[in-house]
């Protein structure tokens, strides 16, 4: 009996010694393509609040997560580059939080070829130019713009046979710095990025020449049982994150647009 005591209370030392589990939890987000360089940064300073949670992120086309999400794409978060498509997903269901704004982005002039700061749109007629770079209209919130832009500087019609289309603006981005196309209109946050500003400068898009980038985030319905999209979600709003996007040029909600 002795003996069986002793294992008693050995094995009850041995489960008080052994730290607890600490279950990981996995969140997917689903993020404009404008984020990627901005994201991945916050993404990396949240998991060193939380190293033993996974968070995997796909950048791509608003419209097209948009549409995927409505057809049961298992994103947690989705982050817009255009606030409308959050919006509609909420009204249509598909939300298990409110919208949140994040953002306002910004379109430039950027090439890899030639010093885009001492241009303007005007410049895109130059006869040595024969390949434009812009963002898909038709899904793509930055490429929408572009073609605001363009077609508000009368420019639109004339640069038809330049335009070479990219699937969402990193894409867009991508193609300018390869030397696929001579100069793009891009996203200031990729602009801004080290590997490409180190490239050239950029020239700023007047704002009204187009509608405002106004960006923002829901939770999604596959997200609402998941406590850390609703971590992450209030991590957005940390001063240190706020600092990392106002660094990739965006204008942050309460803060004054104009740049």
């Amino acid at each position: 009996m002795k003996r069986f005591g002793l294992c008693i209370i050995l094995l009850s030392l041995l489960i008080i010694s052994v730290p607890p589990v600490v279950k990981a939890d996995q969140l997917s987000i689903a993020a404009a393509a404008d984020l990627k360089f901005a994201m991945d940064e916050i993404v990396s300073g949240f998991k060193q609040e939380h190293p033993t949670d996974t968070i995997i992120v796909t950048y791509g086309s608003s419209g097209k997560f948009f549409t995927q999400i409505q057809q049961g794409a298992p994103f947690d978060i989705f982050f817009s580059a255009d606030i409308s498509f959050p919006k509609e997903l909420a009204s249509n269901g598909f939300a298990a939080s409110a919208v949140q704004p994040y953002a306002i982005g910004r379109i430039v002039l950027w090439s890899s070829e030639m010093d885009a700061s001492k241009m303007t749109l005007a410049s895109l007629t130059n006869p040595g130019i024969s390949r434009i770079a812009i963002a898909n209209p038709q899904h793509a919130p930055y490429g929408k713009r572009a073609e605001e832009a363009l077609r508000a500087s009368g420019l639109w019609d004339k640069l038809q046979p330049e335009l070479v289309f990219g699937e969402n603006i990193a894409q867009t981005a991508q193609y300018v710095q390869s030397g696929n196309a001579q100069i793009g209109i891009i996203a200031l946050s990729l602009a801004l990025n080290p590997e490409l500003s180190k490239r050239g400068g950029y020239y700023l898009i007047p704002e009204k020449l187009h509608q405002p980038l106004e960006q923002g985030f829901i939770i999604t319905k596959a997200g609402s049982d998941k406590p850390l999209a609703k971590t992450f979600a209030t991590y957005m709003n940390a001063k240190k994150v706020r600092s990392i996007m106002s660094r990739y040029g965006f204008a942050l909600p309460g803060e004054a647009k104009g740049r």
